[in-house]
């Protein structure tokens, strides 16, 4: 089976997640800046899930250029991080209107790190597809950058019962870890 069915199928499903965030987004009452200030919370948490989707939408087109081809297991996977992509709206709205409350906050980590699992096992898959030489296990080989950021919305979470405001920056710092495309995947995309 050819990937590029799946890859429009993402694109789409990445696409209406993007759009269901933004229609959280209220216009303020009012004509002063300072009226943006009561929308901060809402702003600061749409910004950081539209990063998160970004960084999935990159990953994933830059996952799928090194493959050749998918199968049904492919498929199953590729659902199951676009279940857990698809509950990013719903958290960060949470996240904002409950004020950064823990629940909200073990919630969002929840959604994070399931994301991050299930796109885990679909990179494994891919890699089992297409076997241990291909450029996509070279690309992600023991995917160390995976697992510090599974490790950190682990921390996270925890940390959320006793500082939300500090888990919030661990979601953030494993943003930033992965605003930058995965150098592994761009070299073998260039064939370095």
């Amino acid at each position: 089976m050819g990937k590029e069915r799946l890859t429009a199928f993402t694109d789409g499903v990445m696409a209406i997640i993007i759009t269901i965030m933004v229609l959280e987004l209220k216009v303020p009452h009012g004509t002063a800046m300072s009226d943006l200030a009561p929308l901060l919370p809402v702003l600061l948490s749409y910004v950081l899930s539209f990063v998160y989707v970004g960084i999935y939408w990159n990953n994933h087109h830059h996952m799928l250029a090194l493959c050749e081809r998918v199968d049904g297991a492919v498929l199953w996977a590729n659902l199951h991080l676009l279940f857990w992509l698809s509950l990013v709206p719903f958290a960060t709205s949470w996240l904002s209107d409950s004020h950064a409350s823990s629940a909200a906050v073990a919630a969002y980590g929840a959604v994070l790190i399931m994301a991050g699992l299930a796109y885990t096992i679909l990179a494994r898959l891919l890699i089992r597809l297409h076997g241990p030489d291909s450029d996509i296990a070279r690309a992600f080989g023991a995917d160390f950058k995976g697992l510090i950021s599974l490790a950190v919305y682990a921390a996270a979470i925890g940390l959320t019962f006793v500082q939300p405001i500090a888990s919030l920056a661990l979601y953030v710092a494993a943003a930033a870890m992965w605003i930058v495309p995965d150098r592994r995947v761009e070299r073998t995309l260039r064939g370095g």
